[in-house]
């Protein structure tokens, strides 16, 4: 009983949170766009399965800050604070309690690459976000890695149903070369836009940049735009 109370509680908080942003991520280019920029059958949001500028491959290359951080299990922790009424700080343990989601999506890199169709397992941050409960000056979140990483995501674009802090890809634990043991997954955006090595989820009440935004790349990341740099 107290499973399914959780799992209700989770449920209500995230049909309110939908509620709130479901318009505005309606109207995102990754969903609306009415000439986007690309090639291949139509993915599941529209778009054409390959953006603009892409190649696709069946390998994952390996990029990072030069510093792959070792996390033990025992030792990891996702805080989730700022612009929220509940403030979390979740052990690995917590986040294996949340709802677990099975999804197969596709993965942009802005250095040109695309893989496609790689199976996750992991939570939503919609989930995450409701049980932090963003409060109505929230428009964006900066992520944040244990590599010193950090990046920023418009709240409509973080909140889509395919936005997930994955553990586990190809059916394997993820690797700690591509963010183990948590990283965040941005399907409809470049992947720069999810963080590896994930520790913080800090909610904002304004656009704030990230690491790469500093240096010239793009707020918004929008594949089908070929929208890499600003």
């Amino acid at each position: 009983m107290e499973a399914n109370e959780k799992t209700d509680k989770i449920v209500e908080a995230r049909m309110k949170l939908k509620r709130r942003f479901e318009d505005k991520m309606a109207q995102t280019p990754s969903v609306m766009d009415e000439k986007p920029r690309g090639s291949g059958s139509i993915n599941r949001h529209g778009m054409p399965e390959v953006p603009v500028g892409q190649t696709v491959t069946a390998k994952w290359p390996v990029l990072d800050l030069g510093y792959q951080p070792n996390i033990p299990l025992d030792k990891w922790q996702l805080n989730i604070d700022g612009e929220v009424n509940n403030p979390l700080r979740l052990k690995w343990d917590d986040l294996l309690a949340l709802p677990q989601i099975e999804d197969t999506s596709d993965f942009h890199c802005v250095t040109t690459w695309s893989r496609l169709n790689v199976p996750w397992v992991g939570v939503r941050l919609m989930d995450v976000a409701a049980l932090a409960d963003p409060k109505g000056t929230a428009t964006h979140i900066m992520c944040y890695g244990y590599d010193g990483y950090s990046t920023n995501v418009a709240l409509e674009e973080a909140l889509k149903p395919d936005v997930l802090l994955v553990h586990t890809a190809d059916g394997q634990p993820l690797t700690r070369e591509h963010g183990g043991p948590l990283r965040m997954i941005t399907p409809q955006l470049y992947a720069w836009k999810g963080s590896k090595w994930i520790k913080r989820i800090e909610f904002l009440s304004r656009n704030r940049l990230g690491f790469w935004e500093e240096r010239g790349y793009s707020n918004t990341a929008y594949p089908w735009r070929n929208d890499r740099y600003s």
